[in-house]
């Protein structure tokens, strides 16, 4: 007898359980997905409720929205083997044109669609070492020097990696006459240091403050501030080289999942409300930098000053992609002999 209360009360609790659930869910009128990077979680997880009370004062509907983080070409396959998303928020155009070359779930001309080349705000690639950076860690040229450890993502899965790669890259041209093969002996003395590859760069983080793997983690200005807001100043240093990449993380409606979903007007304002005022400070506030003059003025002191060169100087995305990244590129080429 007691075994069929224990048993009756378990499933009443599990009802109210269950009942509670699809109350607070039936409070959203409609939801949302956004795919996005690693190191966005923080940025999105402020910029949600904003969204959520604009559009409620907008068109007094509620929403919901639901958020998937992981390495950005992984996310993009992801999105184009099936997940829903009715946007992304990726970390570079070539994972996003590959949701129209490869499924036509987005227009061709997506990047015109929003300012900025669709990109809401920008980063760069910076390091971060442990507390009085032992190794004296203050350049590009200092991470291929013998003894010291790296903890980078892999760029085959991460788009953070690939700017990574590309900022190291060009540095090396820049720094002996252009020359292709002294970068990539340059390249492959920096990915010999690898200590771990993850795959995405929130997982190198993890890898080097949790794991204490490393000497010196490579990784968007973003998330190095993010690591000694949470981590402590006390622990880690930022550490800006003189020379990296403007990284244009950008954003984009997938059209073809948000009108099936009945989703198109809430995902398109969605990413239209990043270009706010409102958006662009929580933009600031969590360390990218925001496109907004206004805002940008106002953050513009916690982002250190450094020479930068743009993607499109070293021939765009999919050049770079093509050359770099694919099979048998120049990365397989220097990993593999460089193992």
């Amino acid at each position: 007898m007691k075994s069929i209360n224990f048993i009756s009360y378990k499933q009443i609790i599990f009802a109210l359980v269950a009942l509670l659930m699809a109350s607070t869910q039936a409070l959203a009128e409609r939801t949302i997905l956004n795919v996005s990077y690693d190191p966005t979680r923080e940025l999105y997880k402020e910029y949600n409720p904003l969204f959520i009370k604009h559009w409620q004062e907008k068109t007094k509907e509620t929403v919901e929205v639901q958020q998937s983080h992981a390495g950005s070409g992984k996310q993009s396959r992801a999105v184009i083997d099936g997940l829903e998303a009715d946007v992304v928020t990726l970390a570079l155009a070539y994972d996003v044109d590959q949701l129209y070359k490869q499924a036509r779930l987005i227009p061709e001309n997506w990047q015109t669609l929003l300012p900025n080349n669709s990109s809401p705000y920008t980063s760069t690639i910076v390091f971060i070492v442990r507390k009085g950076n032992s190794k004296q860690i203050k350049d590009w040229s200092d991470l291929v020097k013998d003894g010291v450890s790296i903890v980078t993502p892999n760029p085959k899965t991460s788009g953070g990696a690939r700017w990574n790669y590309l900022a190291a890259w060009a540095y090396a041209l820049k720094h002996n006459n252009n020359s292709e093969d002294a970068a990539k002996a340059f390249i492959g003395k920096l990915f010999k240091n690898a200590a771990v590859l993850d795959t995405g760069a929130r997982g190198s983080t993890t890898s080097f403050v949790e794991r204490g793997i490393g000497d010196v983690l490579i990784t968007w200005e973003n998330e190095a501030y993010l690591v000694l807001k949470e981590f402590g100043a006390d622990k880690y240093e930022v550490v800006t080289p003189s020379f990296s990449i403007l990284a244009e993380p950008p954003v984009t409606v997938v059209e073809k999942v948000a009108k099936k979903n009945g989703n198109e007007d809430i995902a398109k304002e969605y990413l239209s409300y990043l270009y706010s005022k409102e958006a662009q400070d929580i933009i600031g506030k969590n360390f990218y930098r925001p496109s907004d003059k206004d805002i940008a003025a106002k953050y513009a002191q916690q982002f250190p000053q450094l020479e930068l060169i743009t993607i499109a100087e070293l021939g765009g995305w999919n050049e770079a992609q093509k050359k770099h990244f694919a099979d048998d590129g120049v990365f397989d080429q220097i990993y593999t002999g460089g193992k």
